[in-house]
């Protein structure tokens, strides 16, 4: 079976959401030696540098139409992170994944006023056993809403607008470079956050480095860049819908690390999450005729 480029597309991007689903684990370890700006500084500056030296044939060839879209995304990026984190000050972990992945249901919506195009009917359909399986998943009895979930609201607005702009722009510049840049807005935006905010410090310990520096190139770097490359060739929606699949891979992980064990009710979300990814993937009409075709 000859796999088509929006299908390597989506594999590829789910490869991305198992990666920062697993990096979940060492983001954790990696907070409980530094500030939030201060972390998130060092991981996406190395980040950056890093992309850079390997890819320095893609940066030599940038021009203004690169640098413009990767500071608008870099900083649109950088606000969908500095609202998740003011929000989490105020609001429970789980909600704050609950809403952070409602970016789910405004993909779709922003895609058909932004981009004037309309998603596939099995991809809202998707989208709805995914959003429902968020909340089994991630949300606890307490439902009131706070000023914690105002700002994850916004948190997920903009990470629903990162999505539309990546895809939107990637086709029209070198992806790579475009994703380099705003790697390296969003490492400055929190150096500058950090010292304003916090008190900044270089972490000491084998241990923390380590943490950072597989963060640096695999949860930021490689997929990052993957994604500014692989949206060229699949839909905002399913590069929602695809993603809603990390607090899933967090769930496995921390079992597997952690021995954090999940709920009934978080591996029936779960699931949900899974068939909606599998619901959308699926072209139902050619699968239909096939059966159709079998039957007789």
């Amino acid at each position: 079976m000859t796999l088509t480029k929006q299908l390597k597309a989506d594999l590829a991007l789910l490869v991305v959401t198992i990666i920062w689903g697993s990096s979940f684990v060492l983001t954790k370890n990696a907070l409980d030696y530094l500030p939030t700006y201060n972390f998130l500084a060092i991981r996406f500056s190395i980040a950056a540098i890093l992309s850079a030296v390997v890819f320095y044939k893609n940066m030599l060839s940038i021009d203004k139409t690169t640098l413009k879209y990767g500071i608008i995304i870099g900083i649109i990026l950088f606000t969908a992170y500095a609202f998740q984190t003011v929000g989490l000050n105020h609001t429970t972990a789980s909600k704050s994944g609950f809403i952070t992945g409602f970016s789910v249901v405004i993909v779709p919506i922003l895609s058909s006023l932004l981009l004037k195009r309309k998603p596939h009917k099995q991809a809202i359909i998707g989208v709805c056993f995914a959003i429902i399986g968020l909340g089994f998943l991630t949300l606890n009895t307490n439902l009131t809403l706070n000023i914690g979930d105002f700002y994850t609201l916004i948190c997920a607005l903009m990470f629903a607008l990162h999505i539309i702009t990546v895809g939107k722009y990637t086709v029209e510049v070198d992806s790579i470079a475009m994703a380099v840049i705003q790697i390296a807005v969003v490492g400055v935006l929190s150096l500058i956050f950090s010292i304003s905010l916090e008190k900044p410090v270089l972490p000491s310990g084998v241990a923390v480095w380590s943490n950072i520096f597989i963060l640096a190139v695999f949860a930021t770097s490689g997929a990052f860049i993957v994604q500014n490359t692989m949206q060229k060739f699949t839909s905002p929606t399913h590069t929602a819908l695809i993603y809603t699949g990390e607090p899933v891979f967090s769930a496995l992980f921390a079992f597997i690390l952690l021995g954090e064990i999940l709920t009934k009710q978080g591996v029936f979300g779960s699931l949900l999450i899974l068939s909606g990814m599998i619901i959308s993937e699926v072209d139902w009409k050619l699968f239909l005729k096939k059966e159709k075709l079998q039957g007789n």
